[in-house]
């Protein structure tokens, strides 16, 4: 019997953008009720939803320590959902771009982000695009990624010195306050944008983390040490030793949501992982995995890459003392697969994650000798973090090797526990930021000392 050939379901590649956000967005709100009946308090959800969106959220306020499991997701479900219904309505072109836009947003709903203050620096790309004549839906992931400042909008109303006031919710001078900043921000983050990608080179695929991060250090510097203001701390840091019922209800929605990923992406591609061994080979340098490979595939790599993100986390939870799966580790899984459509593969990854494991061991080694403790781990929630975006650096594995990979992931792994000071907290990509540095920093010296660098430098200058 002549077997018969399965087609390619043919589906524009926006559209496709739009339904992954839906399929995330629906899995959150799905989880948040699933634990709101079965595993955390009764009539809990609305009061955590509550305390998270009234809050100050600087890094890292853990969602699952501050407002519960329940109303982390549901938080997650309504701040997806509200960028898929923007999507829709505004009839958005979606890409790769915006694609990592709405896995950013999700991403820190669990530890900085909620359903309140995303939507001022939103606002504030609104305004900008109306003021230039453009249109907002092609501005679309630039709000997205706006969002980053987002807690510097609830530290304005519920916390910083002059702008709230004590016992009450804000105050008009407040609100005030985050609509100019807003402003200010929707147009000053799409010339950054642009201005970043000269400084790293495009080898890092967190663009935003450059850009914000310098932004927030400026903010930062004004609204605290020009005053003479101390900062405060986060009111509800990440603090679990060991995985608990989080890691399990963690493990088993994200093994469920990738799993189905891949099933979903095996279908699409005519039920074949055709074309999927052609992505794992990709360099990952300005690559647009939707348009060279289809839908499918990239929901497969979306799905393959998802699962070894969570087995590396699940690993330095095990082997290692540090924190578990707090609001943070689970948000930074879904950062860590925001360019899984533009750059991130298995291949190119895997040699970025040594270079934190490398920088441990011969910390150990030399710790050992000294005989001085060692203050961290791989489990400690700031590496954590800093592996999830450093994965940003895979161009310099495609682009360059696996030994480079792997020095741009040792290089982040010495810097990311040094940026949070320039912005205080309040700019969510820190890991971005890190892994624009990094590249800054490794860049320019493999190209002037690598014989493999002699080769790009030229074509990477142009």
């Amino acid at each position: 019997m002549e077997k018969r050939e399965v087609k390619v379901i043919d589906i524009d590649n926006s559209f496709v953008d739009k339904l992954v956000a839906l399929y995330f967005s629906l899995f959150f709100l799905a989880l948040s009720i699933i634990l709101e009946l079965f595993i955390d308090d009764k009539s809990e959800i609305v009061k955590g939803l509550f305390k998270i969106i009234s809050s100050p959220s600087p890094l890292v306020t853990d969602y699952f320590e501050l407002g519960g499991l329940a109303s982390s997701f549901l938080n997650a479900g309504l701040c997806g959902l509200s960028c898929t219904l923007l999507m829709f309505l505004l009839k958005a072109k979606c890409n790769y771009s915006t694609y990592a836009g709405f896995f950013l947003v999700v991403a820190h709903c669990f530890y900085g982000l909620n359903i309140l203050n995303m939507w001022p620096p939103v606002l504030g790309i609104l305004v900008y695009t109306h003021a230039r004549r453009e249109n907002f839906g092609d501005y679309l992931s630039v709000a997205f990624y706006s969002t980053a400042f987002a807690p510097f909008i609830s530290e304005i109303l519920f916390r910083y010195p002059l702008t709230a006031i004590e016992g009450r919710v804000f105050s008009l001078f407040g609100l005030v306050v985050v609509m100019v900043l807003s402003i200010a921000l929707g147009f000053a983050i799409p010339a950054m944008l642009k201005g970043a990608k000269l400084l790293h080179r495009e080898m890092s695929l967190y663009n935003g983390g450059l850009a914000f991060g310098l932004l927030g250090m400026f903010l930062y510097s004004f609204m605290y040490n020009i005053f003479g203001i101390t900062p405060e701390k986060s009111i509800a840091p990440p603090t679990s030793s060991s995985s608990g019922k989080e890691g399990i209800i963690c493990n088993l929605f994200f093994f469920t949501l990738f799993l189905l990923a891949i099933a979903i992406g095996w279908f699409l591609n005519g039920r074949s992982f055709k074309g999927f061994g052609s992505l794992i080979e990709d360099p990952g340098f300005k690559s647009d995995f939707l348009e060279k490979y289809g839908d499918g595939v990239t929901m497969i790599n979306l799905g393959v890459y998802g699962i070894m993100m969570v087995l590396y986390f699940d690993l330095c939870i095990l082997l290692t003392e540090g924190v578990g799966w707090t609001g943070a580790t689970c948000g930074i899984v879904l950062a860590s697969v925001a360019f899984s459509a533009s750059g991130q593969n298995i291949r190119n990854v895997w040699p970025v994650l040594s270079g934190y494991i490398l920088l441990y061991i011969l910390v150990l080694i030399v710790s050992k000798l000294l005989s001085v403790p060692v203050s961290w781990s791989l489990s400690t929630q700031a590496f954590m973090n800093g592996a999830a975006f450093a994965t940003g650096l895979c161009p310099f594995t495609g682009r360059y090797g696996k030994r480079y990979g792997s020095a741009a992931g040792f290089v982040s792994a010495v810097l990311c526990t040094a940026t949070t000071v320039m912005h205080g907290g309040f700019m969510l990509y820190n890991g971005g930021l890190v892994a624009g540095l990094s590249a800054m920093i490794l860049s320019p010296l493999i190209d002037h000392y690598s014989k493999r660098g002699d080769k790009l430098e030229g074509e990477m200058m142009d």
